[in-house]
């Protein structure tokens, strides 16, 4: 069945962007079709983290009516397809956020699964895309401020009666700081998708532009994608296989 699966957040700055991007990754990774779309389309940064900044056609001219749905799709090298939003400033005052869902049917019409990075926040743009989702996901991270407005989202999906299938926690160092994973699990009563820990290799791909799953597939941060990738799509993947050799760690280290 065909999926429009939102990711969102309270906040900003939780990685709620490179999930989106490494969660459409991964379930390409499975063999499935994938379209991530920027629905974030004040700052969108879904082309600039797959490097295509700039596209002739982009979200924007479909939600104005100056293109169909599938003329702005471009294929990444990968496999997985991308929609990016308007880098224009001049763009800005043309928006109508809430055209997005008029265009649902269209884009699974292109592909299986429908990954959406939403505004971050709750204004009028991110619950536009909201309102589209068969489901939503939520990006925070281990602390208590981005668990507060994840907390905040998942009230408002439910107001809209959007289901939530998980939460995705970002950032995660695994030390005496940070909120353990039973206490969030028990703050936000839905279930948790995948902890991705903090880990160099996702900034490393940032600056390659590109996933964490396609630069450095054998990560800790990429193997905890696939991990919540096999959830969603309810089949087997064994983390401990993919982890890298110590002759690939030695390698890597001395580059």
């Amino acid at each position: 069945m065909k999926k429009i699966i939102v990711i969102t957040s309270g906040k900003g700055g939780v990685g709620k962007t490179t999930t989106a991007i490494n969660l459409g990754a991964a379930i390409n990774f499975f063999g499935k079709d994938v379209l991530v779309i920027d629905g974030n389309l004040t700052t969108p940064n879904v082309g600039i983290h797959l490097n295509s900044p700039e596209v002739p056609v982009n979200l924007n001219h479909v939600l104005s009516g100056k293109a169909d749905a599938y003329e702005a799709v471009y294929e990444h090298e990968s496999g997985i397809k991308i929609m990016p939003s308007s880098l224009s400033i001049k763009e800005l005052s043309k928006i109508k956020p809430e055209k997005i869902s008029d265009f649902r049917e269209d884009f699974k019409k292109i592909s299986d699964y429908i990954i959406v990075d939403s505004a971050a926040g709750l204004g009028h743009e991110a619950l536009s895309t909201i309102s589209m989702a068969d489901e939503l996901i939520i990006v925070t991270n281990p602390e208590m401020p981005a668990i507060t407005d994840a907390l905040k989202a998942i009230k408002v999906a439910e107001q809209l009666k959007k289901s939530v299938s998980g939460v995705i926690v970002t950032r995660v160092k695994k030390n005496d700081i940070e909120m353990q994973p039973e206490i969030v699990k028990e703050m936000l009563e839905v279930p948790i998708l995948g902890m991705v820990p903090e880990d160099i290799s996702v900034q490393r791909s940032l600056s390659m532009k590109d996933a964490v799953i396609h630069t450095h597939p054998k990560s800790s941060a990429s193997r905890a994608y696939k991990e919540i990738a096999s959830k969603i799509l309810g089949i087997y993947y064994d983390s401990d296989k993919d982890k890298p050799t110590i002759w690939e760690i030695i390698f890597r280290r001395k580059k």
